[in-house]
């Protein structure tokens, strides 16, 4: 985001840890948000993108702080060396994050967020982290295995670029020790029904999200990230960069999506214009919702059906397909798959778009769905 005062201003604590919003306007320039509130001005800095703090808002202005922040990236040399086994791990953690976000696709980002702040808090300095630290947490998350996996993927990749940027001597994360369950669920037609109707009457953003899921077989952060620009009639385009294999996505929608979607009202910005988001953050409209657990152990409550997982439902979406006899191919496009039946040589020889046999394939699914909500 472009920061103003406005927008300082309206900037949210975060329920744990800090949060760091960087400026478009100057790249390393940022504001850093506690869990108490409090709000200071931040910058990065040298070939290691360490992070300094300018002071605290609004005892500095921003234009001041921007001022600062520029005669720091011109003139601050390095830290010393002995000053890195002093470094706290949270210190660290903002640094790795700040870099994540300057080179990772946004969802990437907010989910290494997400993971870290939700599951490591380490008070100890970066270079007293033990390997027993790190798993002792990945063993707590043993009831949820797809969180334990992704959370060691999280905390392996921040100790690894810790260590690739000198700030400690090796990793303490070990090689992945334990190798994470394909997931096999398909919810059952009584199951896909109990969660329709009790996302009708969760409502937006989350219900709503979990309708379109059910609807289009797409993953979750690309239902979230969904942009109005990216609809035109009954189809979606997906661009190359956005998709999870960087591949432009052309997806067809039946009546009932297209329904759902006209519903959602349009928001607007701080600024005053138009929100392109479906789903935009409470706290950013330029970014997409992403408070999923949260809103998932509210949505679930009442649910007396066997655990799920969101990306569950993309795999019933696929196996419903396949029950009503959609032909492989058209459902792997349907879901933008490139590792099955249209890949490599078949995929470069192959150029046939498929959206008629998509379009068919939507309308006998909204068919299915409909007789069975």
């Amino acid at each position: 985001m472009r920061l103003t005062d406005l927008q300082i201003k309206r900037l949210s604590a975060p329920e744990r840890g800090q949060k760091t919003y960087f400026d478009e306007a100057l790249r390393g320039f940022g504001v850093r948000v506690s869990q108490g509130g409090s709000k200071s001005f931040v910058v990065m800095y040298g070939a290691s993108r360490k992070l300094k703090t300018i002071g605290r808002y609004p005892k500095w202005s921003l234009a001041e702080a921007r001022r600062e922040a520029k005669r720091i990236q011109s003139t601050v040399t390095e830290l010393n060396p002995s000053d890195i086994p002093t470094l706290g791990f949270n210190e660290a953690k903002e640094r790795f994050l700040a870099d994540s976000q300057a080179r990772n696709k946004p969802r990437t980002y907010e989910e290494y967020r997400r993971l870290l702040d939700r599951h490591f808090s380490f008070s100890k300095s970066l270079g007293e982290i033990s390997r027993r630290d790190i798993m002792g947490v990945i063993e707590r998350l043993q009831q949820t295995p797809s969180e334990a996996h992704h959370a060691y993927v999280a905390i392996r990749t921040m100790m690894n670029w810790c260590d690739k940027h000198g700030l400690i001597e090796h990793s303490p994360v070990p090689r992945r020790t334990f190798q994470a369950t394909a997931r096999t669920r398909v919810l059952t037609d009584d199951e896909l029904k109990l969660v329709w109707h009790r996302a009708e009457a969760f409502g937006y953003p989350y219900g709503t999200i979990v309708q379109l899921l059910i609807l289009t077989g797409q993953r979750r952060g690309e239902i979230a990230g969904l942009k109005r620009s990216w609809i035109e009639d009954d189809l979606i385009t997906y661009p190359a960069g956005f998709t999870k294999n960087r591949r432009e996505h052309r997806l067809p929608i039946g009546n009932r999506t297209q329904q759902i979607i006209g519903q959602i009202a349009m928001l607007v910005g701080d600024d005053g214009d138009p929100v392109d988001l479906l789903f935009p953050s409470r706290f950013n409209s330029d970014r997409p919702f992403n408070g999923w657990p949260k809103a998932k152990r509210q949505f679930d409550v009442p649910l007396q059906i066997a655990p799920y997982t969101l990306h569950d439902l993309r795999r019933t979406y696929s196996s419903n397909m396949a029950r009503l006899g959609v032909p492989i191919h058209v459902t792997e496009k349907l879901l933008n798959h490139v590792s099955g039946t249209l890949s490599g040589i078949a995929a470069v020889y192959n150029r046939h778009t498929y959206l008629p046999e998509m379009r068919d394939a939507v309308e006998l699914y909204e068919q299915h769905l409909e007789t069975l909500i």
